[in-house]
């Protein structure tokens, strides 16, 4: 780390969390370009200063959009008359096994108990169109994983994920949104919506507005998964969006668990292949409760950001790249994902210069990550 800061998590002055929110709201910087920023700039004020050089020198043509200030402060002041509060990632309310995952978001806008993002949690997912057994299952088993002790997580789509957060009301249930924390979705989950803000919780990283589309799911699965020690999956089909929460998952560190069904219904083909992948089979609570004993807790990674001040953040000193060193990179760069490392050995850079491009050239809009800390070649922006 290139600041002598302190891993100890600390509150934001409200000055710091307009700059943190204006940096997540820019335009080509999302959550691991974020940290990587974060890393190199010591604050999110600084960042914003140094968006526009890094894209031009990346090759943007246009300037790139950051977020005016006083778009953040509408959105802050908009979550506020709603009840709610953001919360970004040194803060103490954030949630740690949120933060130890490889692209964390952030900012967090929550409404309703954000007591609940500090339990311990277990995800439970599946189906929109579960059968009346799932949906039975589902229910009565987050009534009992939260009686004893456990906040369960789900995404507040119909079906499955409703019949969660319905079962766990009583104890403590957390709603991870597609879209905006104050957009319904779906509409017929209004009631259950309600009930979340007055005894459960309701976050996302989108922008107030946010209406869900299919791309923003897999994001929130992310976060579905991050929160929570293992992810239950009651129904679902092979390729369902449940199923991506579950590798999700699995690449977090966290413990899979499935609920078998018939294998004449399309809807378990999902749940039986994970067990017959390995993931735990689930028949009651007790299960759950028993793998996350024989788990123990998620081996999180060591907390890769710091959280200097500008007093205590000094600028690392770059090795100068050769003049033709971003062409390099470039021309090793394909539409196929390749390893960040290779790019480093392959060009004979340091890892410093290397990374150095790659941001500019994502801010430039000119650069994909993939997972893996894998990256691919985009078309420019205009």
């Amino acid at each position: 780390m290139n600041a002598a800061g302190t891993n100890e998590r600390r509150t934001l002055s409200d000055a710091e969390r307009l700059d943190w929110l204006r940096l997540a709201r820019s335009e080509n910087v999302g959550p691991i370009t974020f940290l990587a920023l974060l890393d190199r700039f010591g604050s999110a004020a600084a960042v914003l200063d140094a968006l526009p050089a890094l894209a031009r020198r990346g090759g943007r043509r246009r300037p790139i959009k950051v977020c005016a200030r006083a778009a953040a402060e509408r959105e802050l002041e908009a979550l506020a008359l709603l009840g709610g509060r953001m919360i970004a990632m040194p803060e103490p309310d954030y949630p740690e096994p949120l933060a130890a995952i490889a692209d964390p978001p952030p900012v967090l806008a929550v409404r309703g108990r954000a007591d609940l993002l500090l339990a311990e949690s277990v995800a439970v997912v599946g189906a929109r169109n579960a059968s009346a057994n799932g949906l039975h299952f589902a229910e009565r088993l987050a009534a009992d994983l939260g009686a004893a002790g456990l906040t369960v997580v789900s995404g507040m789509a119909r079906g499955i994920d409703g019949r969660a957060h319905a079962g766990a009301m009583e104890t403590g249930t957390v709603a991870v949104m597609g879209g905006g924390v104050d957009v319904v979705y779906p509409k017929e989950n209004r009631s259950l919506f309600e009930r979340l803000l007055a005894d459960g919780a309701v976050i996302s990283e989108a922008p107030l507005g946010t209406v869900p589309m299919g791309r923003h799911f897999p994001r929130r699965n992310r976060i579905i998964a991050g929160l929570s020690r293992g992810v239950v999956v009651v129904e679902g089909a092979a390729r369902s969006g449940s199923l991506i929460t579950a590798r999700l998952a699995l690449e977090q560190g966290r413990e899979v668990l499935a609920v078998p069904g018939s294998p004449l219904d399309p809807r378990a083909s999902g749940p039986n292949r994970l067990i017959r992948q390995g993931a735990t089979l689930v028949e009651s609570a007790n299960d759950v409760l028993d793998a996350l004993a024989e788990g123990g807790r998620p081996a999180l990674s060591e907390p890769r950001q710091r959280w200097p001040s500008d007093a205590q953040f000094e600028a690392p000193e770059e090795d100068e790249a050769p003049p033709d060193a971003r062409d390099s990179v470039i021309q090793l760069l394909g539409s196929s994902p390749v390893p960040v490392d290779m790019l480093v050995r392959q060009s004979r850079l340091t890892p410093a210069m290397v990374a150095t491009i790659l941001l500019e050239l994502e801010l430039a809009g000119r650069l994909e990550r993939h997972p893996g800390n894998r990256v691919s070649h985009s078309q420019p922006a205009a």
